[in-house]
């Protein structure tokens, strides 16, 4: 697996397991009629921000993550991140590789910690990946999000230092 500087040329490929992803209103708190064009906007950051693909040796996308400060000002040092797998390629370690690759971008752009704002308590793979991998649960907004099937459920805030 490779992980490389996502291209406009590579949406073509993200936007069907994207629009999935966030029409299943599982896991994003993103509109779930959310639309091609807008997604692109949203997803596609330009520098000093950085959005990946995670790609096979045939150069398939496998998935995708993107990467910015968490906020601005005094408070810019603090990253974020968010990641997408393709379901259909789910089980193979993307997930863990995009992740560590974020930690490293981070750390090498000089944040002092990795913050994601909005996890969803539901989103057990998730939650156990970033666990293993050092973020902790900060706090949980009680029923912060609003599960398509489970209703309202706990939105976690997780940290890592850096």
């Amino acid at each position: 697996m490779l992980i490389r500087e996502a291209t406009a040329e590579d949406w073509p490929a993200i936007w069907p397991f994207f629009h999935e992803i966030v029409a299943a209103g599982d896991t994003f708190t993103y509109p779930l009629d959310l639309g091609r064009t807008e997604a692109r906007a949203w997803w596609l950051l330009a520098a000093p921000n950085r959005t990946v693909v995670a790609v096979d040796e045939a150069g398939t996308v496998l998935g995708t993550a993107k990467m910015q400060n968490n906020h601005m000002g005094n408070s810019a040092h603090v990253a974020t991140a968010s990641y997408m797998v393709d379901p259909a390629r789910s089980g193979r370690g993307v997930g863990r590789a995009l992740v560590e690759y974020t930690l490293d971008w981070a750390r090498a752009a000089g944040f002092r910690s990795i913050q994601f704002n909005a996890v969803v308590g539901t989103n057990t793979h998730a939650v156990k990946l970033y666990e293993s991998l050092g973020f902790v649960i900060l706090g949980t907004v009680p029923d912060g999000f609003r599960h398509p099937t489970r209703g309202y459920v706990g939105l976690h805030i997780m940290y890592r230092a850096l």
